[in-house]
């Protein structure tokens, strides 16, 4: 502790109390080792060696750190602190006293008894104070388990040792844990805490029936683990609805790093954690060899796919970002969050439509990105069914704006963000992100191994959270007290975290920048593991909420709208799959035609959308497009107006 350090009037008493134990300890160190023979020793000595010990101690103690702590909290971290205290103080006491009387007066045998004597009289009134409070939050947790949520603990690992502590420390916790449940069966029998590990937890029924053969009836299932697979966590809510329990989980163990907490508080599962998969290992290196010291564009950069981009990008230390939207209010957030988030990279925010070719090679004659993502687009597939020119517009020429103003301006790489409603296409929004994709491919395959501009397809399916999705609309209707509204009972669709895509989507444009001719014109595939019923994910949600599914919460069926597809692909049956180096990632062959083949078409698109005539748009796009179709009970645009 430094003299400049201010100390609180606490910390000052625990200073007094062991200097006074310093004192005390070289007393009784003394008698101990010389009994009633004390009194033939000469006095004066024996004074000035207690005087001496008592001033050196306190020098010790004060630099130590030992009022750092708080005795509430005492550990073996302080007794570590309070053993090195003691140790230099009575060698240096040892030092002093040779060099000034080669110890004549003294009797040596003191220096280790007055070791032990002051470890006692340090150590013992810090662990009695610790275990009295202790007795006093057990003893209110006792008296007020009555008011208390009962909880029942899945993992017997850090998490759960980490919760019961901050649960023991804090007089108003909401909670009680009454046992804990395990993956792991050497754990069962034992105890964290004084709380047993009651059962495995695949038996959660099992242990909830012994809690209450004892007298305790668990009210909430506790998730202790942040790595838990969906799956697993699909199980366990299925698990705690049959019981009648609600689901939550544990902070992150972070929170807990101090060891001190105000009050515990336990979260909601989110449904992130329901469709969660393992973290796919990264390759770091790669993606900051990739953006590191670049100038790189995003566009559709306040949307949900466009920001989260911004973030990560930002992370790995650009020598600038350009971040381009339409839309003036996406914009402006984003911009502020990069200003705070990450002030010491250099930005321009550029209102700007990437359909306004004369615009878009503007920005970028100012700009010069050297690496471009390209996330703008129209995805909200009813919507853009009933605005077909917009979709194409957009979707296309927008893209096909940016990949040529990317050619001529010599950018060094091109990221396309595409989806899977590109395979097998049943909506506009679909077909014109087929037609986007074809023309990257075509114009990737063109390059060859030439110096050109790279240009990387990232296809996924829906995001979590993103604009327009599922979970925010049935997150919005559960708040509104339902119903929840499922088009179809069968529709299933492929689910990813924003984060988990993005990470990915850098991943795969790291991989295909480092290019070679084996990835020509090939589409990154992001692997989203299992398809998810949406009806499964509506029941869930209400599960999540503590409600009950059509009791509580209404589910209404209200069909399939125009362009939906009943279930998603990852690959079309004409790309074959190519194996990839990174997890997580799957690479489909290309399947585009030539430049010369596609340009005349987009040109002739183009010109069809300038003069808003929808019906040859449509045709335009079956012709690129041949394997274009309306999903049988989706309807078609007329009947849905």
């Amino acid at each position: 502790m430094k003299f400049t350090k201010k100390i609180s009037p606490r910390s000052l008493v625990a200073y007094a109390h062991d200097i006074a134990m310093a004192g005390l300890s070289f007393a009784l160190a003394l008698y101990l080792r010389l009994g009633d023979d004390i009194t033939l020793y000469n006095p004066d000595p024996l004074i000035q060696g207690g005087v001496i010990f008592v001033a050196i101690s306190a020098v010790v103690f004060w630099f130590s750190g030992l009022y750092r702590g708080v005795w509430r909290y005492a550990s073996i971290n302080d007794l570590l602190a309070i053993t090195r205290a003691v140790t230099i103080a009575v060698l240096t006491f040892l030092l002093v006293m040779f060099l000034w009387t080669r110890f004549l007066h003294l009797p040596r045998s003191i220096i280790p008894i007055n070791w032990f004597v002051l470890m006692a009289l340090l150590g013992g009134p810090r662990f009695i104070y610790r275990l009295v409070k202790d007795r006093r939050f057990d003893l209110a947790n006792e008296n007020g388990n009555g008011r208390r949520i009962a909880v029942l603990l899945v993992g017997a690992g850090d998490g759960a040792e980490l919760f019961i502590r901050a649960l023991r420390r804090t007089e108003d916790s909401n909670y009680r844990v009454v046992g804990i449940v395990s993956d792991r069966p050497e754990r069962i029998g034992q105890q964290i805490h004084g709380i047993d590990v009651i059962g495995g937890a695949d038996d959660i029924a099992g242990a909830v029936k012994k809690l209450r053969a004892a007298g305790t009836r668990p009210q909430r299932l506790v998730l202790t683990k942040d790595d838990m697979d969906g799956t697993r966590v699909r199980s366990l809510l299925d698990q705690a609805d049959a019981l009648g329990l609600t689901m939550a989980r544990l902070p992150s163990l972070t929170d807990f790093k101090s060891g001190v907490s105000d009050k515990v508080e336990v979260k909601p599962v989110a449904v992130e954690d329901l469709l969660g998969r393992p973290q796919t290992a990264l390759d770091r290196g790669a993606m900051a060899g990739l953006i590191e010291g670049k100038r790189v564009l995003v566009t559709g950069a306040g949307g949900s796919i466009g920001s989260e981009l911004v973030r990560q990008v930002c992370d790995f230390k650009p020598a600038e970002i350009g971040l381009l939207d339409h839309s003036e209010l996406a914009l402006y957030t984003i911009d502020r969050e990069t200003a705070l988030g990450w002030p010491d990279i250099s930005r321009q925010s550029v209102i700007a439509d990437v359909r306004d070719r004369e615009r878009v090679i503007q920005v970028f004659d100012r700009f010069r990105p050297e690496l471009v993502f390209h996330a703008a687009a129209l995805k909200h597939v009813p919507l853009v069914e009933l605005n077909v020119v917009e979709g194409a517009t957009t979707n296309i020429a927008g893209t096909v704006n940016v990949a040529d103003t990317c050619v001529e301006t010599g950018v060094s790489a091109m990221v396309l963000i595409s989806t899977d409603k590109a395979i097998n296409p049943t909506s506009i929004m679909g077909a014109s992100k087929r037609i986007a994709e074809s023309y990257c491919q075509a114009l990737d395959l063109k390059r060859g191994d030439g110096d050109g501009t790279r240009f990387v397809t990232v296809r996924f399916g829906n995001v979590l959270g993103s604009t327009g999705s599922v979970v925010p609309l049935f997150q919005k209707q559960l708040a509104e007290g339902g119903p929840l509204t499922v088009t179809h009972p069968d529709m299933t669709r492929y689910f990813m975290t924003v984060r988990e895509a993005v990470e990915l989507v850098l991943q795969a444009s790291a991989l295909g920048h480092g290019g070679n001719g084996r990835q020509d014109g090939k589409i990154f595939v992001l692997d989203m593991g299992e398809s998810i019923r949406i009806m499964d994910l509506a029941e869930q949600m209400i599960r999540l909420a503590g409600l009950k599914p059509g009791k509580d919460i209404k589910i209404d069926i209200t069909g399939i709208r125009p362009g939906e597809k009943l279930f998603e692909e990852v690959f079309h049956g004409a790309e074959p799959l190519v194996a990839t180096e990174c997890p997580g990632l799957l690479l489909a062959a290309p399947r585009a035609g030539s430049l010369d083949d596609l340009s005349p078409a987009l040109d002739e698109l183009a010109q069809a959308c300038r003069g808003d005539d929808e019906e040859r748009v449509i045709a335009i796009i079956q012709k690129l497009v041949p394997e274009y179709h309306v999903e049988d009970g989706a309807g078609a645009k007329a009947a849905s107006g």
